[in-house]
């Protein structure tokens, strides 16, 4: 539960107060879609910075993880979490992942985990799977922003969870494993963050 980056001018301390309240719900397992969004940019940037800043507080309050969305707002993003996490650990996924290696790389020091899409099957996007692949499988799932983001073979169409297959077997290739193991180990990850959620 949470406020999109799009709607951050929406934030105010009633729907802090309801989100927090609501996050005790046994089926809120997540904080978000949380995060920033420089390239659309439908909220301004200083009222996405403090939405986001609230939905960590409630995530350091609850022990609930994020469901981070970010794009084009690398900078400020790490800016941001490594200076919350400090004063209070929280843990989150970044949704959706596009960032480049070094965005990578720092946020798994503390232990963020990283939600792979189509995206990764598209066929130029040859520098985004050479970052993935260097993450640990154990910070790794695998999702299908339904109704976006269709993997190759589908690409252009409307997305669905079933379209999920394609992307598992594409990063099963990636990580040379079989398409059963990696689902198992993804899912398995799902599991370690979303400690709510039922099996």
């Amino acid at each position: 539960i949470g406020i999109h980056p799009h709607e951050s001018n929406q934030m105010n301390k009633n729907i802090y107060d309801n989100i927090l309240s609501l996050s005790s719900h046994n089926k809120v397992i997540g904080i978000g879609e949380t995060g920033l969004d420089y390239f659309y940019n439908n909220s301004k940037k200083n009222l996405q910075i403090d939405s986001f800043l609230q939905h960590i507080k409630i995530s350091q309050l609850t022990n609930l993880p994020l469901i981070i969305h970010m794009r084009d707002a690398e900078q400020d993003m790490l800016q941001i979490i490594e200076h919350e996490y400090k004063k209070t650990p929280f843990s989150g996924v970044i949704h959706c992942f596009t960032g480049s290696s070094m965005f990578a790389e720092r946020l798994l020091k503390i232990g963020f985990f990283f939600s792979i899409s189509g995206i990764i099957t598209f066929k130029k996007n040859n520098e985004l799977r050479e970052t993935v692949s260097k993450i640990p499988i154990d910070q790794l799932m695998i999702e299908t922003d339904s109704p976006y983001l269709a993997p190759e073979p589908l690409r252009g169409k409307i997305n669905e969870p079933a379209n999920i297959t394609h992307t598992l077997e594409f990063m099963s290739k990636l990580f040379n494993l079989n398409k059963e193991d990696m689902g198992v180990k993804t899912s398995s990850n799902f599991f370690r963050l979303f400690t709510k959620a039922e099996r």
